[in-house]
């Protein structure tokens, strides 16, 4: 990468493609009356146009839902099919509603304007409050009331009998905006037709090949072992390149029906226009706490943004994932949880990193402050008053989602300690003497990792040549991961790093699930981990063959098999060369038991200047808990990484729409991403006292850690210092992000 020697899919070329371009929707719902594309397919270099309708009549399929979820009516969730190319009519701004493919790039955009579209402009619907109140414009004829599904978990008469009988009750209105997940390669798409095999090669920016894969083969009607899906070096991921995207259906038709090449690459203001979103969630949360601070019940209500089509993942992980974690690492015993999946006029929502914890832990995190105030308690000390104890474990939430172990008091004393938790009064009074008001925030959390798919495949070979080759289904996305992956292997076998060469992105290889939920470590290193060992054991046969002699007076140390207590021995690569294939292979699938249930404690300070609202991060600590650790650099750059995220909506990151539906925050002119400046410097802590037992490295995921913490911490910081200052009711109506705007308006009450 640093040598420049990175190979993304815009990076790749094959002789004779074609550029595929998108003519997108002004309007973000409308019915499409007529499509002219004839002075289009007449313009030079232009080799095809390509309609909603021209896919139907070829048979390609949309891209269906499934979910076990139902609508409130009790009826199956209710959301459109989304097609490749928009069919009858259009749901949001910048859905694809035809698309060119030209000799050339240029040629193909300016085809895009020699096509007339007639649309009939319908009443459109982008804020969730709006979209289900009553007589809001409807977005799909069987999601009555724009809900796409909805779930309840918990006892709500039992809730209600503790909100009665509390002595105190808290309540919160909290919003998680719509973000965009921004990573910075762009999706692109580079797909191949071979006539003599009748099969398809999709070059692809993604984070899970053979999902993207199967999507394509359900979309085309065709094998799935008729499609190999390519994947190189990806520039970031997030959650965003999960799926399987309409424009890529397109390419792989396009270039299946005209016999050659056919690329897209999006330009970064169709990133924002098309890409699925993240977060989009708005909610009322309320604790039930007697006197002590212990909480008694906890209830929440929310509405969650589907966008214009709900997918799969989108509906899990706001109705399913992020409750699991509702209660997080308090011993709460009563819930009231209602989630609504809701359509709007806008992008599709997905996976953004985090996927439901952020939103989850955002909530109760928020409340513990809030009722720490309430109750004249210390932050610490109502959480101390609720957590679960290592006595515990292993503990089985309120959800039946069960943490192996934990130890999160001692998580929490450590991080106060980093923190000088008990010096921030000298702090305070320093910073008001330079006329900022400072605050402490705190977010004590975990999340669940592993996507609850616990296999992994992975195949190692031996080679005579001197190498080993390592393939596994996960994917580099700017993690790191190949290199925690040749640091398994060489534990296992004993020899130099250089030997080892990690393979990745090829769905002809093998098929797994790929990378996504903080797992590529846990399940695919423990697969890694398992086959390198069964490649020893095998090889360890294999050399008391080449010996003469029993496995069992076989020892093995650092690439040589001996005879104990003699001198005879055979190298592991020549007695590699020495096979009919001149390599020793396994390919095999890992298991791991279980989910991990990695957990923190991050403290943020900050300043606010209350003449301009700027806010400072004076310091930000955090004690992880992420089991054992492969690479500390690794993942101190996650923590990192993922606590710059969470920064960056707490601050500044913010999808906006108009009331027409017209995105108004379409580009970096308008959409503020976090920079270095913006940060300041972290101190992370590594526990690794407490490992995993669902895996045999003893790891948890840590991909996703940073981004759950930073928000909440950083959020209650903030509202702390205002309330400091003397106005609390301001600082609990405030709203991500907070803008300087934001802040100067809370302090001074304009």
């Amino acid at each position: 990468m640093l040598l420049g020697a990175g190979r993304f899919t815009d990076d790749v070329s094959l002789p004779g493609q074609l550029h595929l371009c998108f003519l997108r929707s002004p309007h973000a719902h409308a019915k499409l009356t007529g499509i002219d594309a004839g002075a289009a397919r007449a313009m030079p270099g232009v080799v095809a146009v390509l309609t909603g309708a021209d896919l139907q009549a070829a048979g390609v399929k949309p891209q269906a839902v499934t979910s076990a979820f139902k609508h409130p009516d009790g009826g199956e969730a209710a959301t459109p099919f989304r097609p490749a190319l928009a069919l009858e009519r259009v749901r949001f701004v910048g859905e694809a509603v035809a698309a060119v493919i030209a000799e050339t790039r240029a040629q193909a955009k300016d085809a895009l304007e020699a096509i007339t579209v007639d649309y009939e402009e319908l009443p459109a619907v982008t804020g969730l409050a709006e979209a289900v109140a009553p007589n809001a414009p409807q977005i799909w004829p069987a999601a009555t009331g724009n809900i796409v599904a909805r779930s309840h978990f918990g006892d709500a008469a039992a809730a209600e009998a503790a909100f009665e009988a509390a002595a105190h009750v808290v309540s919160l209105h909290l919003v998680n905006q719509r973000l965009a997940p921004t990573p910075m390669e762009p999706r692109s798409t580079l797909a191949s037709h071979d006539t003599a095999s009748g099969r398809l090669t999709l070059h692809l920016s993604s984070q899970m090949p053979s999902s993207a894969r199967d999507a394509l083969a359900a979309a085309l009607e065709i094998p799935p072992a008729d499609i190999r899906v390519v994947v190189g070096d990806v520039g970031g991921g997030f959650g965003v390149k999960t799926g399987l995207y309409p424009e890529d259906i397109v390419a792989a038709f396009a270039s299946r029906l005209l016999k050659r090449p056919v690329k897209w690459a999006a330009e970064r203001i169709e990133e924002f226009l098309s890409a699925f979103h993240g977060r989009g969630t708005e909610s009322r949360a309320e604790l039930a706490l007697d006197g002590e601070g212990k909480v008694l019940a906890y209830r929440v209500r929310s509405l969650c943004d589907m966008g214009a089509y709900a997918g799969r993942a989108g509906i899990v992980i706001q109705l399913l994932i992020g409750p699991w974690v509702a209660t997080s690492i308090y011993d709460i015993r009563t819930i009231d949880l209602e989630f609504t999946a809701v359509l709007t006029n806008a992008v599709p929502t997905s996976a953004y990193r985090g996927a439901g914890r952020p939103e989850a832990i955002y909530l109760i995190e928020r409340m513990f402050d809030a009722a720490a105030i309430k109750l004249g308690l210390d932050p610490i000390e109502i959480r101390r008053r609720n957590l679960i104890h290592r006595a515990q474990m292993p503990y089985t939430n309120i959800m039946d989602q069960t943490y192996d172990d934990g130890d999160f008091a001692r998580i929490i004393d450590q991080a106060v300690a980093l923190a000088d938790w008990a010096g921030f009064a000298a702090r305070e009074a320093e910073s008001r003497g330079r006329r900022k008001l400072r605050g402490r925030g705190v977010a004590s959390f975990l999340e669940w990792t592993g996507a609850n798919i616990f296999e992994e495949r992975a195949t190692v070979a031996v080679m005579g040549t001197g190498e080993i080759e390592i393939y596994s289904t996960t994917m580099p996305m700017g993690q790191g991961i190949a290199t925690s992956f040749a640091q398994l292997v060489v534990d296992v076998f004993g020899v130099p790093i250089e030997k080892i060469r990690i393979v990745q992105g090829d769905s002809d290889r093998g098929s797994g699930f790929g990378s996504a939920a903080s797992r590529s470590l846990f399940t695919a290193g423990s697969a890694i981990r398992q086959a390198s060992e069964k490649t020893i054991a095998t090889a360890r046969d294999l050399a008391a063959d080449a010996l003469e002699t029993s496995s069992a007076d076989i020892e093995y140390r650092e690439g040589i098999f001996r005879i104990a207590g003699t001198d005879r021995e055979i190298g592991l690569f020549a007695l590699a060369d020495a096979q009919p294939d001149r390599r020793i292979y396994i390919d095999m699938m890992g298991k791991v038991d279980g989910p991990s249930w990695p957990n923190a404690c991050h403290i943020c300070e900050v300043e606010i200047d209350p003449e301009t609202g700027h806010l400072g991060i004076a310091s930000y600590v955090s004690v992880n808990d992420i089991g054992k650790v492969v690479n500390p650099l690794i993942v101190r750059g996650q923590l990192d990484g993922g606590a710059v995220q969470g920064i960056g909506q707490t601050l500044q990151e913010q999808i906006v729409y108009d009331d027409s539906g017209q995105l108004i925050t379409g580009s970096f002119m308008d959409y503020t991403m976090p920079r270095a400046g913006d940060v300041g410097a972290f101190h992370h802590v590594l526990d690794q006292s407490v490992p995993c037992h669902n895996n045999p490295l003893g790891a948890k995921g840590v991909g996703e850690l940073g981004t759950i913490g930073a928000t909440p911490a950083l959020m209650n910081a903030a509202v702390d210092a205002i309330v400091r200052a003397g106005y609390p009711e301001r600082a609990y109506k405030l709203q991500m992000p907070l803008t300087p705007e934001k802040l100067w308006r809370a302090i001074n009450n304009r």
